[in-house]
């Protein structure tokens, strides 16, 4: 095979144009001299790179492009002007690459994508990174009550049917708690003429009943200490009465109403609550007890004064229970009372003056009944202090009157 056949490029060419011939002395790989006889020459006529056989100097590829030199006395913070040309503007913030996050909403949730990036290719890929949950299969409704027509408050109570309706803080007691007053009335009037004991017992229970009913008209329930000692107080008063004369009775009453008050503060010092509780207890405490107190004045007075008091009580409450206007009740409800009082008196040997007994008496219990039906009183305030305070307050009356009247 000649020369010609292995030379790649057809021939090769010294410096002087000519072609070279290969004489072998370097192993028949193209080298040799021109027809001048000059030095060895390369390819294509180029003076041969005395480097052109050593190894490339190794690169690594992971290595990181560097940073052209810069002078070390030039300022950090301002780039060199160039000397030619026109000035340059004055350096700027570089501009942040990314564009500013953009918020779209899809089925319920915000998601945040790149400005300008259409919606449903961020839509997609945020359902990649958040599947979308399963919605929740509907829970089966639960039974409810159906809710009473707004015209119809019988299911509730008196107290809650004058809140709907915006009615008067004050509700009567009602005709029933009339009729359980009148019936007290009417046994302490048939227990007046009897010994001692006998209205002692009647007098005992509308003092237990006074001291539960205002415990519970004030808001504070239950009060077992604070009843039990002012129905003990109640109790002691009847106690000393029965051992004493009549007329001895404003000197037990006052003292056994002094010795309470100290019991009532004793009570109270062990109370930790607030100083408003505390001071709440103290005056129901020493209320309660002096009511106690006060309703053995109907064991105190005169049995005929007993008797007419305690029936002008009984009409007076009946006829303030009837279904009819506050005015004209209230004015019926005296008129009775003194009716009472004056038929009473008839068989009492008070005659005509058993009248202003009655109308005494009757008056004392409508305000008994008035206070019991202050600030939406519940069932057992009713019940209680609407039965007992028409009774209890009247029995200072007769007690007077009947001394009064002789």
């Amino acid at each position: 095979m000649s020369d010609q056949q292995h030379d790649p490029y057809g021939q090769r060419y010294g410096s002087y144009g000519g072609p070279v011939q290969d004489d072998g002395a370097y192993g028949g790989h193209g080298y040799g001299y021109g027809q001048g006889g000059g030095a060895p020459q390369a390819p294509y006529g180029h003076a041969q790179d005395p480097y052109a056989g050593a190894p490339a100097p190794y690169t690594d590829p992971y290595a990181q492009p560097q940073a052209p030199y810069a002078d070390p006395q030039a300022p950090y913070d301002r780039p060199q002007q160039p000397s030619y040309g026109e000035p340059q503007a004055p350096y700027a913030q570089p501009q942040a690459s990314y564009a500013a996050p953009q918020t779209q909403t899809w089925d319920g949730a915000t998601w945040e994508t790149e400005a300008g990036q259409p919606a449903h290719a961020s839509a997609a890929a945020a359902t990649d990174r958040f599947p979308a949950q399963p919605a929740p299969a509907p829970q089966p409704a639960a039974h409810e009550e159906p809710a009473p027509a707004d015209d119809d408050l019988s299911h509730l109570a008196p107290n809650q049917r004058a809140r709907a309706l915006g009615l008067s803080p004050v509700i009567p007691p009602g005709f029933q708690p009339a009729v359980l007053t009148a019936g007290l009335a009417v046994l302490l009037a048939l227990a007046a003429p009897l010994p001692r004991l006998f209205p002692a017992a009647v007098v005992a229970v509308l003092q237990a009943v006074t001291a539960a009913g205002w415990f519970r008209l004030n808001g504070m329930w239950p009060a077992r200490q604070g009843i039990a000692l002012a129905f003990l107080g109640g109790l002691v008063t009847d106690v000393a009465l029965l051992v004493t004369d009549r007329a001895d009775a404003p000197v037990v009453g006052i003292g056994t109403l002094g010795v309470w008050c100290l019991l009532v503060l004793v009570l109270q010092l062990r109370n930790r609550q607030s100083a408003d509780e505390r001071m709440y207890a103290l005056t129901a405490g020493l209320a309660s007890s002096a009511l106690a107190v006060l309703a053995a004045g109907h064991l105190a007075a005169a049995p005929h004064a007993t008797v007419t008091g305690a029936a002008a009580v009984a009409v007076a409450v009946l006829a303030r229970a009837l279904p009819l206007p506050g005015p004209v009740s209230l004015v019926l409800a005296l008129l009775a009372a003194t009716g009472a009082g004056i038929a009473a008196g008839q068989f009492g040997g008070h005659g005509a003056a058993g009248a202003f007994l009655g109308l005494a008496a009757g008056g004392c219990a409508l305000i008994g009944l008035r206070v019991a039906s202050y600030d939406y009183p519940s069932r057992f305030v009713h019940l209680t202090a609407g039965v007992a305070l028409p009774l209890a307050l009247a029995a200072p009356a007769v007690y007077v009157l009947g001394r009064v009247l002789g």
